[in-house]
């Protein structure tokens, strides 16, 4: 079973697009979701994956991934996903000695943007770019799965 400590964040500004390195257009639907635990499908370029997450705090989750045929994840997107598809993309880019993954995502989660950045513990510490705003890695509102059942464009202000 693996353990991911990440950290997510939203942004003060577009700084942090200069030091994008690589940019991936992902897609990703739910299988299965609820207030602790989701199961997703994610495509990504060329590449298929089934995800397995839980969570107890919102910064350190139980997670399960596996690759899995392009073809199958094609598959469960047009016969099993249930919901609205969280569409994005993802740059990455290094900052302070650790990656960073800068989440902007499309359609009804436009215009949302989030940093995130996975450490060994959650009390690691790290430099805090001079782009990265309010951290929001408890809010279980900017949960991709919770996204997916209530975009970010629906929020009232």
């Amino acid at each position: 079973m693996g353990m991911e400590i990440e950290r997510k964040f939203l942004l003060r500004d577009d700084s942090w697009r200069d030091r994008v390195e690589r940019s991936i257009p992902i897609r990703q639907g739910y299988l299965h979701r609820d207030e602790r635990s989701a199961i997703r499908v994610r495509i990504f370029d060329d590449q298929a994956h089934l995800n397995i997450k839980a969570t107890d705090d919102g910064i350190r989750r139980h997670e399960f991934e596996y690759a899995i045929p392009l073809s199958d994840a094609q598959g469960l997107f047009e016969q099993v996903v249930r919901g609205p598809v969280i569409e994005k993309i993802r740059h990455e880019l290094h900052f302070g000695g650790h990656l960073w993954e800068v989440d902007e995502f499309l359609g009804d989660n436009a215009p949302l943007v989030v940093a995130e950045i996975e450490l060994e513990s959650a009390d690691q510490p790290f430099e805090r770019p001079p782009w990265l705003g309010e951290e929001v890695s408890a809010d279980p509102r900017y949960y991709n799965s919770n996204l997916a059942a209530h975009p970010f464009g629906q929020w009232a202000d």
